[in-house]
């Protein structure tokens, strides 16, 4: 098991090393910039169409979709907030050291853009299966935009194999580690309830996963908020030096005493880079498979919504765990979910812990019942649509074999897939980004034509 250990960690090390670092932060700059930062220009008008609002003279016939645009994102939002959110900053900061998180937010910032991209080119290439549902994402727009059907076939099966191996072992054992921590609970209880649990969801389908995520994705977001915002407050005095802690971490973290040995520039990027990817997921080509099946007139409009799962992800979640655990104090203690709970303890003695087991059952749970979907279309891309029950019947079996593995293995798999979705993925944006930029840039133009009619016949 060392060897095994040691090989996932050392290939982790290569597929996230400089060349896809460079890659995924020179894309997300590529698009902010050729952009001109749409996705915090027009914020306020990502929230806006998110909550239904249709304007500047669109259609009002939609697209072919599956589920509605709101449904999308909080189906995409369900994938995306796990307990990397809570696990995986934690681990970030464990092995990079606080300067983690600048690089984290970083890769958000630009990953808004990768991800409003993404989104647009999901619905631009998305295709009608013979059964009637509608499936997209990178192997569709590599294929049919590029012409590369051998690369897509190379991200599919990458695509497909991170949902099976690293999403269902890492949130299986991190619900599992908080609930022996807080409650007792044998992980072998926890892995088999979740695999039940999770089986009752996913075997309806991309609908009845959505059902589901649209209720829970707005009530564990604002429930792991309050608690981690009470933290942050409980501690405000030491706000001013945590944010010291992740300046100058990122830059120089030799000079931050009582760290972690062996912090250094290189394993804070690689740390905050690879971790942000796996909570946010921009760049790894997701958004383009959950927001293609989205019912909408108009492409950039769920692009512009797609944009904030990274906005919610990281930019909110992932910062208040990160502050959280570093105005405590408890970043130099452990790694995983059990950091977070001491942060969240702190502050809060006697219901703190629970919040935090509670999130990740929540977090773990809304992940797990997300994530086979992207899975599946992978594979039915690749062999069939006959394969996507058997798959459902795979994926929750390895639900329960996860709760009882060792979580940073789980990490270090997840890292190797992420790292060679977004390569596959980035190709693929890179050589697509002229069309997107040009939809995005013929939508606002039409908007601001709208205004002006709007304007002068009133």
């Amino acid at each position: 098991m060392d060897i095994f250990e040691r090989s996932i960690r050392f290939l982790g090390s290569i597929v996230w090393g400089p060349q896809t670092v460079i890659l995924l932060l020179g894309v997300g700059l590529f698009l902010t910039i050729r952009l001109r930062f749409v996705q915090l220009r027009h914020l306020g008008l990502s929230f806006r169409l998110l909550l239904g609002k249709k304007d500047f003279g669109e259609s009002e016939k939609e697209r072919r979709g599956d589920i509605t645009p709101f449904q999308a994102l909080t189906t995409s939002l369900a994938a995306v907030i796990g307990n990397g959110n809570i696990a995986g900053v934690c681990t970030a900061i464990a092995m990079g050291g606080p300067g983690a998180v600048f690089w984290m937010w970083l890769s958000a910032l630009f990953g808004m853009a990768t991800k409003l991209v993404e989104a647009v080119l999901g619905q631009k290439y998305k295709k009608v299966t013979p059964d009637g549902t509608v499936v997209g994402g990178p192997m569709y727009y590599i294929k049919e935009g590029l012409g590369l059907p051998w690369l897509a076939g190379i991200f599919a099966f990458f695509m497909g194999c991170k949902p099976l191996f690293s999403t269902t072992t890492i949130q299986s054992n991190s619900i599992a580690i908080a609930l022996k921590t807080q409650l007792g609970l044998d992980p072998w209880i926890s892995g088999l309830g979740l695999a039940i649990l999770t089986w009752l969801v996913i075997i309806g389908g991309i609908k009845s996963i959505a059902k589901v995520t649209k209720f829970i994705s707005p009530f564990m977001v604002f429930f792991y908020i309050f608690g981690a915002f009470f933290t942050v407050i409980i501690f405000a005095s030491h706000i001013p030096h945590a944010f010291s802690l992740i300046f100058v971490g990122a830059f120089k973290p030799s000079a931050i005493t009582g760290g972690v040995a062996g912090m250094t520039i290189a394993r804070a990027i690689r740390y905050g880079l690879a971790r942000g990817a796996y909570s946010n997921e921009a760049g790894t080509g997701t958004a383009g498979v959950f927001h293609a099946t989205a019912r909408t007139s108009e492409p950039v409009r769920q692009g512009l919504i797609a944009s904030l799962d990274v906005f919610i992800d990281t930019l909110l979640i992932c910062t208040l765990t990160a502050l959280s655990v570093l105005v405590t104090g408890v970043w130099t203690e452990g790694t995983s979910t059990g950091m977070t709970a001491a942060a969240f303890n702190a502050a809060l003695p006697r219901f703190g812990g629970l919040i935090v087991a509670a999130s990740s059952f929540l977090f773990g749970y809304s992940s797990l019942i997300a994530v086979p979907y992207y899975g599946e279309i992978s594979f039915s891309y690749l062999l069939g649509g006959w394969i996507k029950r058997p798959f459902r019947w795979i994926f929750c079996f390895v639900i329960f074999i996860g709760a009882v593995l060792e979580v940073e293995v789980a990490w270090s798999i997840g890292d190797v897939f992420n790292g060679m979705m977004a390569f596959t993925n980035l190709i693929g944006l890179v050589g697509l980004a002229g069309l997107a930029i040009a939809s995005v840039n013929s939508y606002l133009k039409k908007m601001e034509r709208w205004k002006k009619s709007t304007f002068l016949s009133e």
